[in-house]
Formats: structure tokens, sequence, C-alpha cells
């Protein structure tokens, strides 16, 4: 379990010290929750988000056990570091919008054509409650051939939950290389 401190101070100067002294600044919340201010050392929270299983995983931050999901990340515009992360407590029957990576696997026919594969979305939003969430939706792209693509309605939503996403929208595709 992912183990965070509270934050007393919310300030710029505090936020300041606690990212030198290696923490990730977190903010977590939901519907009928109260907010809570909290830092997570950077490192851990990397491997908890790569490593888990679900698309929740559980927290502890002061004396509070929380499931939560990542709603929002922050990157730096140049090293490319999370620097602000929002997380959404995972309330159990509550229907909410999810966002859930999406993740391919297979070699595109369209590479032998002088293709590539481009992936235009890595997260597709979901409206449903969490215990009906997967934990990834894995595209096969070994039939897309160039000029082919997978489409928002082309994935089949979970039992009990709705795609929020536009439906003529492309996750991902082969297309043409310069």
């Amino acid at each position: 379990m992912l183990e965070g401190i509270v934050r007393e101070s919310i300030g710029k100067s505090s936020a300041k010290q606690l990212k030198r002294d290696g923490y990730l600044i977190a903010n977590i919340y939901a519907n009928g929750v109260e907010n809570i201010h909290a830092a997570f050392k950077r490192g851990e929270f990397a491997r908890t988000v790569r490593n888990k299983e679900t698309l929740a995983f559980p927290v502890k931050v002061g004396d509070k056990e929380l499931n939560v999901v990542v709603q929002e990340y922050q990157l730096h515009p140049v090293t490319g570091d999370v620097v602000h992360v929002d997380l959404r407590v995972a309330v159990p029957g509550q229907v909410t919008n999810y966002l859930v990576p999406v993740k391919t696997h297979g070699t595109p026919k369209g590479l032998k054509n002088k293709g590539v594969l481009i992936i235009s979305k890595k997260r597709v939003q979901v409206r449903g409650a969490i215990e009906n969430m997967p934990a990834n939706f894995d595209l096969d792209v070994t039939a897309l051939d160039r000029d082919d693509s997978i489409l928002v309605r082309d994935v089949e939503a979970p039992a009990n939950c709705r795609m929020m996403d536009r439906p003529h929208v492309a996750i991902c595709g082969v297309i043409k290389a310069r």
C-alpha cells in the first residue's frame, strides 16, 4: 500500500520544499468526501502506479485508507517528470467518469507497407461505477493496414458502463510514413 503524508500548509513555499525533498504533490477528492492535500514519495508513487492490477489502488494518508484512481497529472514541460497529480476517491457504487488507459499489442501489417502506428488517445473516458471498470482496454492492432484505425465505437464498453468520448474519434491507427 502506498503511504503518504498530509500537507499542513498548502502554500507555494512549502510545496517547493516538499518537491526538493523528493515528494510528489497530490490532491485527493471525491463527491461527498473531504478534500485531502497530500504528498507521496516520487519513486514509490511511480512504482505503485506502474504495477497496479486494477484501475483503483489503495493509499494511506495520515490515518485514512482510501481506494483512489489517477484523475489527472501534470508533467514538467522540459524534463517530463510528473509535477502534480489529482487522485479521485473510488467510492463504491457511485457512478462517475473515469479515464481508462488504452494498451495495444501485436504488430500492424501496415508497417510492412511503409506505415507508422500512431496512438492518438492514451486514455478513454468511461462512465460507470468503479466495480465495473476494466483495468485497461487491450486492443489488438495486428489487422490494421495503412490508413486503417480503431475508433471509440469499435471498442466494446464493459457491462453497466458507457463510453463518453465521441464514437467517431480514433484511438489508434496506421498512417503513411513520410
